[in-house]
């Protein structure tokens, strides 16, 4: 309630109940492509797959049985051993940087397609140029963390936000909230339009509409 996303140890989220969980996955089964960051996959360790009732459920509407999976991480010393790698239910595509050592380029290649960028972090409008016309992407799922969420934000990439809001308060400086830990402000407040809310039990569940912001030019 306090807009903490997780505990100062940064445990997995399971504090939700089973129908946030649905929830969640419901919200991946829309989407063409899942997207996470690389310190939140280590820390969950997931697959990010889908049941077998919301697999069908995509090919009843066309899509794939499964999105894409797409992780994020700018150094790329990422675990080939981490559970999403042990999964073949979806194609798996990593964008990291030049800064990805070579025994992990090597190790990963055997598991997923790889872009890398040149640049010191990975580039996220880019990111989703490629997505779009590569692999005709046109719905992301972003599903954390708050420093990749909160890049997102600062770039402009995203269109709504699902926000669910669990009765617990955790409080503390260290526990981060929905853009992680920066001290600072975002560059500009991010306006929102809620465009529904439903409360189910002790939970309320939201979405909002991204306004998009309309730039000064210099």
């Amino acid at each position: 309630m306090d807009g903490k996303i997780t505990t100062k140890k940064f445990s997995p989220v399971d504090f939700t109940s089973r129908r946030d969980k649905l929830h969640l996955f419901r919200q991946r089964a829309l989407a063409d492509a899942v997207l996470v960051g690389h310190t939140t996959l280590k820390r969950d360790n997931v697959r990010l797959g889908l049941p077998v009732e919301l697999q069908e459920l995509r090919i009843k509407r066309g899509q794939t049985r499964s999105p894409l999976r797409v992780i994020v991480s700018n150094e790329g010393k990422i675990d080939d051993r981490l559970k999403i790698f042990q999964s073949e239910i979806s194609p798996i595509v990593i964008f990291s940087t030049r800064r990805m050592p070579k025994k992990f380029q090597t190790a990963l290649r055997e598991k997923a397609i790889l872009h890398l960028c040149k640049l010191r972090d990975v580039d996220l409008a880019e990111m989703m140029h490629t997505l779009r016309n590569r692999y005709q992407v046109w719905t992301v799922a972003c599903e954390g963390g708050p420093t990749l969420f909160r890049s997102l934000l600062e770039h402009g990439l995203v269109d709504q936000l699902n926000l669910t809001i669990a009765p617990y308060m955790f409080g503390g400086a260290r526990a981060p909230t929905l853009t992680g830990l920066s001290n600072e402000f975002l560059p500009a407040s991010v306006h929102c339009s809620l465009i529904d809310m439903r409360v189910v039990g002790d939970e309320c569940f939201l979405a909002y509409r991204i306004k998009r912001s309309r730039r000064r030019s210099s």
